[in-house]
């Protein structure tokens, strides 16, 4: 394989698989990126523009969300090369004939992930009997129904508005991305005071300076709507909800999100990365110049693999939610008291903690 489509170093790859079923039109990639902590945790994404290394960074952002959290697993990812809005059927198929050539990979561990949910899993579990974010029917933990991501990142927005001198009550805030992570981190960051000003999904922007009642605006995107069809607000086009004001922004959808290019629009005082690798290091850089604190991707959205681990070792809904605000309370404040202590970024104070702790798993390990 080109190294060009991925980043290889000590940490990983571990293994690359590249799948491909034409009588199906299966085409997907797996990367299993440490599993010196223990058997990787990884979504299965779905979408027609996924990429090789957009796969790799995936699993690295695992590797690192485990290690952080302390879980007992490495990192993988998966992503299938497809329409998610195919057909059940469709659907049902092609996740199927997934599971079945994943089979011998018996040190990855699927999950759910944009474009694919619990009854994907389910499938997964019947195929190969190893799956996370199954249906409660099954003995799964509903992670997308409780919001154990957003209740995570709620909890980082939480820690982190001390850090950048906001009181939470009252602070307005945007979700790029109002799907599965951002209304769910929407309706816990509202029931903490906080104001939801703006909010984007594929279709556009609604921003209204008086706030947005959020849990009309979860049940119209539960019928089937789209923020851009809500009944109040300002509708705007998808990139807008960078130009909104606002002291808290959430990036809560695809990687790379907040570029060079679009970094000088974001006028927020917090981000709070809900998603997996949606800043670039650049952009990074530059929101740091700013006086922007950005809390890491993988410090602040673990709640899901969190959520994953107790439910793949027997936990419960109560234990997985508590073990979350535990994690996530004490990891991002450890990130944070250790970027400003040093100098450093929260990203190279949380690479540290998470790195730290794969390096000496490592050591246990017959590496090769």
């Amino acid at each position: 394989m080109d190294e060009s489509f991925y980043f290889a170093d000590e940490l990983g790859p571990s293994k690359i698989v590249e799948i491909y079923e034409p009588s199906i039109e299966l085409k997907a990639i797996v990367v299993v990126d440490n599993v010196a902590c223990g058997p990787s945790i990884g979504g299965v994404r779905v979408a027609p523009d996924v990429s090789r290394e957009e796969c790799f960074r995936l699993a690295r952002a695992m590797t690192l969300k485990t290690a952080a959290a302390g879980l007992p697993h490495g990192g993988g990812k998966s992503v299938i090369f497809a329409d998610p809005r195919m057909g059940p059927d469709t659907k049902e198929r092609l996740i199927r004939a997934f599971a079945c050539a994943i089979d011998a990979l018996t040190d990855y561990i699927p999950g759910p992930d944009m474009g694919t949910d619990e009854t994907c899993m389910a499938w997964i579990q019947d195929e190969i009997g190893r799956s996370v974010g199954l249906p409660p029917e099954i003995g799964g933990i509903p992670l997308d129904e409780i919001g154990a991501t957003g209740f995570g990142v709620t909890i980082a927005a939480e820690i982190a508005a001390d850090y950048a001198d906001l009181d939470l009550r009252g602070a307005r805030f945007a979700v790029q991305g109002f799907g599965s992570v951002g209304k769910h981190a929407a309706r816990f960051l509202a029931d903490k005071g906080a104001v939801l000003v703006a909010a984007t999904d594929s279709r556009g922007t609604l921003h209204d300076p008086d706030g947005i009642e959020v849990e009309r605006l979860i049940a119209h995107k539960s019928d089937g709507g789209s923020v851009a069809d809500f009944s109040k607000g300002q509708k705007l086009d998808r990139d807008a909800v960078l130009d909104v004001d606002c002291e808290i922004w959430i990036p809560a959808a695809r990687p790379d999100v907040i570029r060079t290019d679009n970094v000088e629009r974001l006028r927020a005082k917090l981000v709070v990365q809900g998603a997996n690798i949606p800043v670039t290091p650049e952009a990074e850089a530059v929101l740091r110049d700013r006086g922007v604190l950005s809390v890491p991707d993988f410090i602040a959205n673990a709640g899901g693999v969190i959520c994953a681990a107790v439910e793949y070792h027997g936990g419960t809904e109560a234990t997985a939610l508590k073990t979350i605000e535990e994690k996530v309370r004490a990891n991002t404040r450890r990130c944070l008291e250790m970027s400003r202590d040093s100098g450093r970024s929260p990203r190279d104070a949380a690479l540290e903690l998470a790195e730290m702790r794969v390096k000496a798993a490592m050591t246990y390990r017959r590496w090769s």
